[in-house]
Formats: structure tokens, C-alpha cells, sequence
């Protein structure tokens, strides 16, 4: 009998974990759940979103290798109840973003991009009349 996996959560290094919890929080609407806070600073969070998560790690330039690139060819894309509803919350959250538009197979979308330039995309299936 295999062993179900049940939800899946994308570690993101970022250059100032701060900056980006903030972002996450105030911005987007996610909910801090776990922290480490190694000598009182920050280093690492979970972020929370109805059942969608993210984590946040500051990266370590001699660890983690260089800014330029990290996320090139990964978007993260969220399933929600209403692209267009999720766009409202969001902009009167103070983002400045386009609406969400119609994909082709069905799918209207919300793009954001976080501090770090992670492509985020909320989106909801379009429903058919």
C-alpha cells in the first residue's frame, strides 16, 4: 500500500527574510506558524494561507550561491475559490497589480511577483454557463 503525501511546501531562499515574511503577511494575507530565530534574528518562517503554505530561509550567499537566477523556471500557483475576489483583497491590501485574466484551458489567473521575484499565481477555474 503506498504512503499518501498530503500537501506539498516550497522552501524559498530569500535575501531578506524580513522584508519577505512582511510582504507575505501584509500583502498577501499568510499567517506566521512556525519560526527559528537563531540568537533573536529571523532565519527561517512558515507561512500560512488558508491550505497553502510557503517557507522563507535567508539565504547564505556562501551557502546558497547567488541571487541572480534563484526561481528562474518555477512558478508557484495557488488554487483559490475566486481569482478576481483575491484581487480586491490584495489591492486593498496596498498591491499594485494587474486584474486577473482567462488562460486558455480555463483558469482565470492573478500574477504576483514576491520582493525576491518569485512568480506567485492565484488562481480560480472559470466557471461555464
Amino acid at each position: 500500500m503506498p504512503v499518501k503525501v498530503h500537501h506539498l511546501v516550497p522552501l524559498l531562499f530569500v535575501e531578506d527574510i524580513f522584508r519577505s515574511a512582511v510582504f507575505y503577511q501584509e500583502r498577501l494575507g499568510f499567517e506566521m506558524t512556525q519560526k527559528w530565530e537563531p540568537d533573536g534574528k529571523l532565519a527561517w518562517c512558515e507561512l500560512v494561507r488558508g491550505g497553502a503554505a510557503v517557507m522563507l530561509q535567508q539565504a547564505l550567499p556562501d551557502e546558497d550561491g547567488p541571487a541572480e537566477g534563484r526561481g528562474r523556471g518555477v512558478g508557484f500557483f495557488f488554487i483559490c475559490d475566486d481569482a478576481g475576489a483575491m484581487h480586491a483583497d490584495l489591492t486593498s491590501r496596498g498591491l499594485a497589480i494587474a486584474p486577473p485574466k482567462a488562460a486558455f484551458y480555463g483558469m482565470n489567473q492573478l500574477f504576483v511577483k514576491d520582493p525576491d521575484g518569485y512568480e506567485l499565481c492565484f488562481q480560480s477555474v472559470i466557471e461555464k454557463d
